[in-house]
C-alpha cells in the first residue's frame, strides 16, 4: 500500500513501479487525479477509484471473494472513507456489501437494511458528527464492529475528535476503533477477521 499525501506524483509512480514488479496487487490511497495520471503512464492497467481516491493495479492472481463484510456510512459525506474501506477489504479477498447513508439521524434507514447487516461476519461503521452509529450497531450486532470516525461535521466535531471519543467510549461490546478517516486500516482489519472466519467455517 502507498499513502500518497506528502509525496510527489513522481515519487508515487516510482514506488508504485517497484511494488508492481512483484506481480501482486498494488493499492495507492488518497491519490489525486494528477497522481493517477503519472502512475497510469507507466501502468496502463491501473484503475482510479474516484470516490475512494485510490489507485489499484490488480495482480495476476484473481482473488475469489469470500465471507461477508458490511461497510456502512452514516451519511453521504462519509462515503470517501467508507469506499476506501470497502475497496481495501475487496482487494484482500472479501465479499463486501455497501450500505451508505444509513445513519442514526434517520434510524429507520438502518433498520430497513438490518437483514443484510445482521448476516455480516464483520461490520465497518464510518461516521462523523458525534459518531453515535457505531454504538447503535455495536449494541445490536453479534459480530465484531470496526468503527471509523471521520472529520465530517460542524465545528464541535473538532476535525473528527468528537466521533473518535464517542467511539472509544462506547459501552457497546465488540466495538474496536481505528483512527480518524482511516478507511484503509478498517478495511484491512475487516478482511483479516473475515478470512479468519472463512478458515474456521472450512474446518
Amino acid at each position: 500500500m502507498i499513502y500518497c499525501p506528502g509525496k510527489t506524483s513522481e515519487q508515487v509512480a516510482a514506488i508504485f513501479g517497484r511494488l508492481a514488479a512483484s506481480g501482486g496487487t498494488v493499492l495507492a490511497t488518497r491519490a489525486e487525479p494528477e497522481v493517477f495520471e503519472a502512475v497510469k503512464a507507466g501502468h496502463p492497467r491501473a484503475e482510479y477509484h474516484r470516490e475512494a481516491k485510490s489507485i489499484v493495479l490488480r495482480g495476476g492472481d484473481k482473488v475469489k471473494p469470500a465471507g461477508y463484510v458490511v461497510v456502512t456510512s452514516a451519511g453521504t459525506a462519509d462515503i470517501p472513507v467508507a469506499e476506501e474501506a470497502a475497496l481495501t477489504a475487496e482487494l484482500i479477498g472479501s465479499y463486501v456489501e455497501r450500505l451508505f447513508d444509513v445513519g442514526v439521524a434517520g434510524i429507520h434507514r438502518l433498520f430497513d437494511n438490518w437483514d443484510k447487516i445482521s448476516k455480516a461476519r464483520v461490520i465497518v461503521v464510518v461516521a462523523g458528527m458525534e459518531g453515535a452509529m457505531a454504538s447503535v450497531i455495536g449494541g445490536l450486532a453479534a459480530c465484531p464492529v470496526i468503527a471509523v470516525p471521520t472529520s465530517v461535521g460542524y465545528g464541535a466535531n473538532f476535525g473528527g475528535v468528537a466521533p473518535l471519543l464517542t467511539m472509544l467510549n462506547s459501552c457497546a461490546t465488540g466495538v474496536a476503533v481505528v483512527n480518524i478517516d482511516n478507511g484503509f486500516g478498517a478495511g484491512y482489519i475487516a478482511a483479516l477477521i473475515n478470512k479468519t472466519g472463512e478458515k474456521a467455517a472450512g474446518e
